[in-house]
C-alpha cells in the first residue's frame, strides 16, 4: 500500500530521523495488530483534499520501526515550512535500525528535518489510531508468566471476557474453591493413611500371632516326635577332610538323574542291601554261626556298613533337589536339605552298630542284631528306578528284578520251613526237613516244589475265575475307569466341591439310565442299516409330528435322525439361555424342560415333555442382524434327556434335498413373521401403572339402545321447536 502510494506521490522522502537507542524491548505487532494502521491509512488516502494529490503522504502514514512512539500533534511544523522542505533534495531512504553503528565508532548524525504534515485532520486521526492501536496491543499481546512467581497479583485473560473486578472476583473464588478442594484432598489422604496404618498394624499383628502359633505347633511337633532331631556338628567336623578330598573328584554336588557315578554308587549301595536281606535271614534261620564262619559274617558285615555310612555321608549331602521350581546347587543347602528330611533319619538309624553293642555286652553272635539294615529298602527302589531311566531296554531289568522278587519269596518260604521243621523235630515225620544233606537247599527245592505246584494247579483256576469276573464287570470298570479319571483331573486343578458332585451325579445317572456314557460310541459300530432302522423305530414319528418339517422329504427326514446326538441334563441345568445364539434344535426324548423368566428365572411360563421340539426356528434364522439369538431360558426339570441337531449338519443335508430346502424356507419365514408379530402386540401393552385407565368399549346390545334413547330425545327437542314456531 505504501510503495504505492509512494509511486503516485513521487516526491522524496524526507531522511532519517536519529533514533535513541531503546530503553525496553517490546514483543512486534501481530500482522493482525498491523491491519488497523493499513487500513488507517487507507481512509486518510480517502478523506485527503483532492489538491494533494501531488503531496508526499504524511509522516504519521510511515511505518516506524518497533517501540518507538508517533511524535506528539502540537510539535507538527507550519504548512509554510512544509512547502520549504517539499523543494529539498531526495534524501537516501532510511535504512534498518540494525544497520547502526558498532560501540566504540559512534558518529553523531545531523539532525533530522522536522516532519511533513499536509493536513491536519489526518494526521490527528492517525495519530489517534495509531494510540489506539498501541493500547490494544499492550492489552493482548503474550505476557511472559514465571511459574516460580509468589505474587497474588492476578493476570487477566488474552481476551477480555469479564471485567476486571469481576475476573478478579472470580479468580478468588476458584482460589478458594481449590483451597476447599485441597483441604478436603489431604483429609481423605490423611484419612486412608490412618486407615492404611490400622489395616498395616493388623496385618502385623496377625502376622505375629500367626508366627507365633506357627512356633507353638513346631514346638508341640517336635515334643510329639517319635524320631529326636539330630544334630551333626561333630560329624561335620571330622569328616571335614574327606569331604574336601571328595570334592575334588565328585564335586560341590551332583544330580541323581543324569550323573553314572551315582547310579554306580547306587549300584553297590543296592548289593550292600541285598546282602544284609538274604544272608541275615538265613543266619537267623540256619545255623551258619560258628568259629570258623563267623570271622567272614563279620568282615562282610562291615563291608556293607562301610558302604551305607560313606553314601550317607559322601554322597546323598550333595544330592542336587528342586525347590520353587529352582535346581539347589548350592552344597550348603543340599546338605541342610537332606540333614532335615526323614530320609537321613531312617538311615541314621540303620547304621546304628547294635551288634558291635551286643559283642560288647557279650551277647550271643546273632544277625538277629542286625535287622535294622532292612530300613534302607528306598535304596534298593532309587537303584532300579535310575537304572530303568538309562537302560535302552528296560524290560530286561524288570523281568530279571521279578524274577528276584519270586526267588526271595522261595527263600523266606525255605527259611520259615527249616524254623518250623526244627520245632517240630527233624525227622519225625515225612513233611518235615529230615536233617540229611544240605539244610538250605533242601528246604529251598521244597519250597520251590511246593510254590511251582501251587502256581500251576491254582493259576488256571483263579485265571478262569477273572475271565469270568472281567467279562461280567467290564463295562462297570469302564465306568469307574473313566469316572475314577475325571475325579482325578478334578482333584489335580481344584475344581469346587459342587461341580465335582454335579459331575458325579452326571456320571452315576447316565450309567445307570443308559447303561454307557456315550451310544453314539455303541451305533457307530453298527452298519447303516442297522443304525438307521434304529434311528427311525425311536425318532421318527416325533420328526414328522414337528410343524416345520411337514412335506419334507422322508428321507431327509431319515438323515437328519442320523446327525442326532444325545445328551442327559441335570436338575436346574440351563438347556438355552437368552441372548445365546441358536445352533441347535433339541428333541425331548425323555424328562421335561421349562421355559422360565423374571428377575430370578421363578416364573415358569411352560413346561414342555418328552415328545415336544424347541429350537427349530433357529436353524433357519440368519445371524446378520441378531435374528437367532435366543429369546428365553430354557431349563432341566429333574433328570431330561434330549436328542441335538446341529444348524451345520441340517445344511449339510439340505444341500441334497433342494425341494425340501425351499419348504423349508418358505415355514421359517411364516414363523419368524408370525413370532416377530407377537412381539409387537407384546411390546404394545402399556407398562407400569396408569393414572386414568382406557375405558372399555359399550356392548353392542347398550349401544342400541342407547340409540334408540338418544333418538327419541331427539324428536322430542324438534316436536317443542316446531310447536313454539
Amino acid at each position: 500500500m505504501f510503495s504505492r502510494i509512494k509511486q503516485l506521490v513521487k516526491t522524496p522522502e524526507p531522511p532519517p530521523q536519529s533514533l535513541p537507542p531503546p530503553t525496553k524491548e517490546e514483543k512486534p505487532l501481530e500482522k493482525n495488530d498491523e491491519l488497523p494502521k493499513k487500513d488507517g491509512a487507507q481512509k486518510e488516502e480517502n478523506k485527503g483534499p483532492t489538491s494533494a494529490g501531488a503531496a508526499p503522504a504524511p509522516a504519521a502514514a510511515a511505518p516506524t520501526p518497533a517501540g518507538a512512539a508517533p511524535a506528539p500533534a502540537a510539535a507538527a511544523p507550519a504548512p509554510a515550512e512544509a512547502a520549504t522542505a517539499a523543494a529539498a533534495p531526495a534524501a537516501p531512504p532510511p535504512g534498518p535500525v540494525a544497520a547502526a553503528p558498532e560501540e566504540g565508532n559512534i558518529e553523531e548524525l545531523p539532525p533530522s528535518p522536522p516532519p511533513v504534515v499536509y493536513s491536519r485532520y489526518a494526521d490527528d486521526h492517525l495519530r489517534a489510531v495509531a494510540k489506539l492501536l498501541r493500547e490494544r496491543t499492550e492489552l493482548l499481546k503474550e505476557k511472559v508468566i514465571d511459574p516460580y512467581a509468589t505474587s497474588p497479583e492476578i493476570t487477566p485473560p488474552v481476551t477480555p471476557i469479564y471485567k476486571k473486578e469481576d475476573y478478579i472476583q472470580l479468580k478468588v473464588e476458584e482460589r478458594i474453591a481449590k483451597e476447599e478442594a485441597d483441604r478436603k484432598k489431604a483429609e481423605e489422604a490423611a484419612k486412608k493413611a490412618e486407615e492404611k496404618k490400622k489395616k498395616d498394624e493388623e496385618k502385623r499383628l496377625e502376622a505375629e500371632k500367626k508366627a507365633e502359633e506357627d512356633r507353638l505347633a513346631v514346638e508341640a511337633q517336635k515334643k510329639k516326635r517319635i524320631l529326636p532331631e539330630v544334630h551333626c556338628h561333630c560329624f561335620d567336623v571330622l569328616f571335614q577332610p574327606l569331604e574336601s578330598k571328595m570334592d575334588a573328584v565328585l564335586g560341590s554336588t551332583i544330580d541323581r538323574f543324569t550323573d553314572r557315578r551315582y547310579i554306580l554308587w547306587m549300584a553297590f549301595v543296592a548289593i550292600a542291601y541285598n546282602y544284609n536281606v538274604w544272608l541275615c535271614t538265613a543266619r537267623l534261620a540256619f545255623p551258619f554261626h560258628n568259629a570258623a564262619a563267623n570271622p567272614y559274617w563279620v568282615f562282610f558285615d562291615i563291608l556293607s556298613d562301610i558302604i551305607n555310612v560313606i553314601d550317607i555321608v559322601i554322597w546323598q549331602p550333595r544330592l542336587q533337589f528342586v525347590k520353587a521350581g529352582d535346581i539347589i546347587k548350592d552344597r550348603a543347602l543340599t546338605k541342610i536339605h537332606y540333614r532335615k528330611s526323614t530320609k537321613f533319619k531312617s538311615d541314621i538309624m540303620s547304621v546304628l552298630p547294635f551288634d558291635i553293642i551286643s559283642q560288647f555286652l557279650q551277647f550271643e553272635f546273632s544277625s538277629m542284631y542286625r535287622i535294622n539294615r532292612f530300613i534302607r529298602l528306598d535304596s534298593f527302589f532309587e537303584f532300579s528306578d535310575r537304572l530303568e531311566s538309562i537302560m535302552a531296554k528296560a524290560y530286561i531289568w524288570r523281568v530279571a528284578r521279578t524274577t528276584g522278587y519270586l526267588l526271595f519269596v522261595l527263600h523266606i518260604n525255605a527259611c520259615v520251613y527249616y524254623v518250623a521243621s526244627l520245632y517240630q523235630g527233624l525227622g519225625t515225620s515225612h513233611w518235615v526237613y529230615n536233617g540229611n544233606g544240605t539244610a538250605y537247599l533242601r528246604c529251598y527245592y521244597f519250597a520251590m516244589l511246593n510254590f511251582f505246584i501251587g502256581v500251576f494247579v491254582f493259576s488256571s483256576l483263579i485265571g478262569q475265575m477273572r475271565d469270568v469276573i472281567g467279562a461280567a464287570t467290564a463295562g462297570q470298570t469302564y465306568f469307574r475307569a473313566s469316572m475314577d479319571g475325571c475325579v482325578s483331573y478334578m482333584n489335580t486343578y481344584h475344581i469346587p466341591k459342587m461341580v465335582q458332585n454335579r459331575i458325579r451325579m452326571w456320571y452315576n445317572y447316565t450309567w445307570a439310565a443308559q447303561g454307557m456314557l456315550d451310544e453314539s460310541e455303541l451305533l457307530d459300530k453298527l452298519p447303516l442299516v442297522m443304525k438307521t432302522a434304529i434311528a427311525v423305530d425311536i425318532n421318527l414319528a416325533t420328526f414328522q409330528k414337528i410343524d416345520l418339517f411337514k412335506g419334507c422329504d422322508q428321507q431327509m427326514l431319515v438323515d437328519m435322525l442320523l446327525r442326532l446326538k444325545s445328551i442327559i441334563y441335570l436338575p436346574g441345568d440351563f438347556v438355552v439361555k437368552k441372548g445365546d445364539i441358536g445352533k441347535e434344535m433339541y428333541v425331548i426324548k425323555s424328562g421335561a424342560v421349562q421355559v422360565v423368566g423374571g428377575p430370578d428365572n421363578s416364573i415358569v411360563f411352560v413346561t414342555l415333555k418328552a415328545g415336544c421340539v424347541f429350537g427349530e426356528i433357529s436353524l433357519l434364522q440368519s445371524a446378520k442382524d441378531g435374528g437367532n439369538r435366543r429369546t428365553a431360558n430354557v431349563k432341566a426339570h429333574g433328570f431330561a434327556n434330549l436328542f441335538v441337531l446341529e444348524k451345520k449338519d441340517l445344511f449339510d443335508i439340505l444341500i441334497h434335498y433342494p425341494e425340501s430346502q425351499k419348504v423349508l424356507a418358505r415355514k421359517g419365514r411364516k414363523l419368524i413373521k408370525a413370532k416377530a408379530a407377537t412381539g409387537a402386540k407384546a411390546e404394545e401393552k402399556p407398562k407400569g401403572m396408569t393414572l386414568f385407565q382406557t375405558k372399555p368399549a359399550t356392548p353392542k346390545m347398550l349401544k342400541a339402545l342407547g340409540n334408540l334413547r338418544k333418538r327419541s330425545l331427539m324428536d322430542k327437542f324438534k316436536k317443542a321447536d316446531a310447536d313454539q314456531n
